[in-house]
């Protein structure tokens, strides 16, 4: 489209040239005392002039002051339409709750603050090169988070209200961190699915399906269509969004039954509102995040994590969270052991066995229903602090005798004709529909520092009857996941091939998600006989037998740099014991066994196309090698301050620089 200039820079009217030049300013006179003027900070004052200069009433200016930040984004007319798109859901109608929030905190008598940092969506990144921003934007975001708080010295707490994959544990990163300050979390819910069609993580996979027959293009368009049925809230399955809002609400960082209600309902911006008293109650009580955020909190979230069957993504977050807030950072055995403990029992998308979409596990009573179990059981430690002042054991006395679970559990019934104790099951009731524990973590030689498969999505049938996967077969080796998908839809892949999917780590691609792998080879009828392997991460509605977070990765060095197309690999994945590994078993025309493979990993050099991807911004690269400094992965891909200024110490004194 050709605009002339006369064109682009046409007026709106006759007006716009009439412009003041000066304006009468707010009446009436700040609140300050000569104290105040001889003491006080400028800021303090100067901050007092602009908040009267924004319209709030003079005379108020000297309530308390709290921050509310969002991950708001898009524009919204007050119809609701869309004026300017956001980038997902799970941002669109923040601003709402904000506002629920805002007018809760005006109503008891404070001024509330509010600043945005927005999020970007994996979902729409997918295969692209945004995905190399993904992961380290969540660094970045709690940075600036962190900045804004500390930018307004005199809020008394912050409300972090936040929806999806990136947003979220960023906003957790971000209050876990301001150990000092009171601090809640308003997770931002969940969108609905639709009354027919499909969930927003199985439609992902329609260009495979299309390509391989399995959908006309007519129902692909429809499907893709109506996917997302609701306008608000994260994805309808147990995602890294959905999962993410369940950790929130497990460490004590949200009010009860926050995690999975539905956006823009009243029950949601209910919820807001019971947040705001939740932050006047602990500001009051003098309670801050150092309370509630404990080395007892953090495992908490663990067990919850593996009772609900959550997403892999938070072996990158929960750590990050740890370390934020000063505590001890889970190992991996940490989580094997937790895993081995803990019976998964919620039926939900992707896993099952029942694919109840997340608005059910909600109304069957969300995070304190399982926690209840898990109490029974001894495995949560319910004497730590929440947000609401009590201890966990507390909420949890209180949400069993309430009338909301009872209206809740009732609703269930009533609108879906759903028992919600098929949604969240007793650990019998679980043990005897055969619920898999939530992941195992394989090593061996092409993992010697491990690695991570939701094992309880792997598909029944493809076990033997002592519940252990087993796949030995020639491995396909990809340096690009847009080849390893080219090949999936031309029809290059068949049951028996594994693939692998090398250099994609924190390194080559900022640590890449490879949904639209895993959710190909989920719904082709022949994925479920098909490994993938690799040193990236995956979406939390990833399923089957898709290994990741492989380390070291490729371009550290990592011998899954090493492979060949062709070579022997053999995967074991013992689902019941949670035991695993992922091992070279020779390049001949037999398999041999691991000590083989040890014998030729030694002997080769990497890959030769093994690189960076061209296309990873400088950003990222130096994202990729602060977190490495740091510890890399399984240390949460964090920023470790005292290692990395360590590092470049080391660094400077061997160049010799001065």
């Amino acid at each position: 489209m050709e605009i002339s200039l006369q064109e682009m820079m046409r007026e709106t009217g006759d007006q716009s040239m009439t412009v003041h030049t000066v304006a009468e300013g707010p009446s009436g006179s700040l609140p300050i005392t000569g104290e105040m003027l001889r003491s006080a900070p400028s800021g303090e004052i100067f901050g007092m002039t602009q908040n009267s200069g924004m319209g709030w009433n003079p005379l108020l200016l000297n309530r308390p002051q709290y921050l509310l930040l969002g991950t708001m984004g898009g524009i919204r007319r007050e119809d609701g339409s869309p004026l300017a798109l956001g980038y997902h859901t799970g941002h669109w109608e923040i601003g709402l709750m904000m506002e629920e929030v805002a007018h809760e905190i005006t109503a008891h008598q404070g001024i509330p603050f509010a600043g945005y940092v927005s999020d970007p969506c994996d979902g729409r990144s997918q295969g692209t090169t945004g995905m190399f921003d993904s992961l380290p934007y969540r660094n970045d975001a709690a940075v600036v988070l962190r900045r804004l708080i500390r930018s307004l010295p005199t809020r008394k707490g912050v409300l972090g209200i936040a929806t999806c994959d990136k947003g979220l544990p960023a906003m957790m990163l971000a209050l876990a961190g301001m150990r000092d300050l009171p601090g809640v979390i308003v997770p931002g819910g969940v969108a609905l699915p639709p009354v027919q069609g499909e969930d927003a993580g199985k439609v992902q996979s329609i260009g495979a399906r299309f390509s391989n027959g399995e959908l006309s293009l007519e129902e692909a368009a429809d499907l893709g269509c109506r996917a997302c049925a609701t306008p608000g809230g994260g994805c309808q399955f147990l995602g890294t969004a959905a999962t993410a809002q369940v950790v929130a609400e497990a460490l004590g960082m949200t009010v009860p039954h926050a995690a999975l209600a539905p956006s823009g309902q009243p029950v949601w911006k209910d919820m807001g509102r019971q947040s705001a008293r939740a932050l006047l109650q602990i500001e009051h009580s003098g309670i801050v995040m150092k309370d509630i955020l404990t080395d007892q909190a953090i495992r908490n979230a663990m067990v919850v994590h593996a009772a609900f069957g959550g997403s892999t993504n938070l072996l990158l977050h929960l750590p990050a969270i740890a370390h934020a807030a000063g505590l001890r950072i889970p190992s991996v055995e940490d989580w094997n052991e937790v895993n081995r403990k803990v019976p998964r029992l919620v039926s939900v998308l992707p896993n099952g066995p029942v694919p109840h979409p997340t608005i059910r596990v909600f109304l069957a009573g969300g995070v304190p229903e399982v926690m209840l179990h898990l109490r029974r059981l001894g495995l949560i430690d319910d004497s730590v602090l929440t947000v609401t002042g009590r201890t966990l054991g507390e909420n949890l006395d209180w949400w069993e005798t309430s009338q909301r679970r009872q209206l809740m559990r009732k609703r269930l019934t009533e609108a879906d004709g759903i028992n919600p104790d098929n949604v969240i099951m007793s650990p019998e009731e679980a043990k005897r529909q055969g619920m898999a524990s939530t992941m195992t973590f394989p090593t061996g030689n092409l993992a010697p520092q491990g690695s991570v498969i939701k094992s309880a999505a792997i598909d029944p049938s493809v076990l033997d009857s002592e519940g252990v996967y087993r796949h030995t077969g020639r491995v396909k080796v990809f340096t690009a996941e847009k080849e390893a998908i080219r090949s999936i839809k031309l029809g290059l892949v068949g049951a028996g091939d594994i693939l692998a999917v090398i250099g994609r780590g924190p390194s080559g691609t900022g640590m890449e998600e490879t949904y639209q792998l895993t959710s190909a080879l989920k719904h082709l009828p022949f994925g479920k006989f098909v490994t993938l392997i690799t040193d990236a991460r995956f979406s939390g509605v990833s399923t089957g037998a898709c290994i990741g977070h492989i380390g070291p990765e490729a371009l550290a060095g990592g011998p899954l740099g090493r492979l060949r197309d062709g070579d022997w690999v053999e995967v074991v994945v013992d689902t019941v014991r949670l035991t695993g590994s992922v091992s070279l078993v020779g390049d001949g025309e037999l398999p041999g066994l691991a000590q083989d493979g040890c014998v030729l990993l030694a002997s080769r050099a990497a890959h030769p196309l093994l690189a960076v991807d061209p296309g990873l911004p400088d950003d990222t690269r130096l994202w990729a090698a602060l977190q490495s400094a740091s510890g890399g992965t399984w240390q949460g891909c964090i920023y470790d301050t005292d290692k990395i200024i360590a590092a470049l110490e080391a660094g400077r004194q061997a160049l010799g620089w001065k």
